[in-house]
Order: structure tokens, then C-alpha cells, then sequence
């Protein structure tokens, strides 16, 4: 099975912390908090999701957060500063960088566009 989000669900180390993610979108995730999760040392955890999922896990963090702010952008019924917060940035500004450099356009402009 290639490297991917499939691949790390089916890894029993791996998929208690990659379900924490998900689930707790906004928490302010660290490699030490998800390594905990799944009974592993940080760098053998980082390792380990590198290799399996094929991101870096703070990666995959990013990109789970940015195709969860596509959606609710796309949903417009809430403001950025919601969606903001929904996916773990403390300031709607902060979101509005990471955002832009990800997805190649202000999360106004994405909603607008939608």
C-alpha cells in the first residue's frame, strides 16, 4: 500500500493520533501531544508518520486544516474569523496567511469564487 491517509489509519500506533486530529481540528496540536497519543517517542513518531503517511505530521495537520476551512468557506455561513477558529488559528489574520500561502488566494477571495 502506497504512503497516504489510508495506509496510517490501518497502522494501530498511528490512527489514535491521526483521529485525535480529526477530531479536535482546533486543538493546538504538537508532535510531543500526538506522539503521546500514539505510544511512540517523538521522533520515532515522526518517523514513522513521515514514512507511512507520507507528510510530516504538523504537514498533514496544515492540510487537514485548509481542506476543512475550503469546505466551510465554500458553505458561506460563517465568517473567517469563525472559520478561523473552527480549524485552530487563534486570529482570523494568522489563518489569512496560511491560508493564502496553501491554497493561492485569501480565504475571502476562495469564498467569493465558490
Amino acid at each position: 500500500m502506497p504512503p497516504g491517509l489510508l495506509r496510517g489509519l490501518a497502522d494501530a500506533r498511528l490512527a489514535p493520533a491521526i483521529r485525535q486530529m480529526h477530531r479536535h481540528l482546533s486543538r493546538p496540536w504538537t508532535v510531543a501531544q500526538l506522539a503521546k497519543s500514539a505510544a511512540l517517542s517523538r521522533s520515532a513518531f515522526f518517523d514513522r508518520f513521515s514514512h507511512t503517511v507520507g507528510l510530516a505530521p504538523m504537514e498533514y495537520l496544515l492540510g487537514w486544516r485548509m481542506a476543512v476551512a475550503r469546505g466551510l468557506l465554500r458553505g458561506r455561513e460563517l465568517s473567517i474569523h469563525e472559520v478561523a477558529e473552527r480549524v485552530g488559528y487563534s486570529s482570523a489574520s494568522t489563518f489569512t496567511t496560511a491560508f493564502s500561502r496553501h491554497v493561492g488566494q485569501s480565504p475571502g477571495r476562495y469564498a467569493r469564487a465558490s
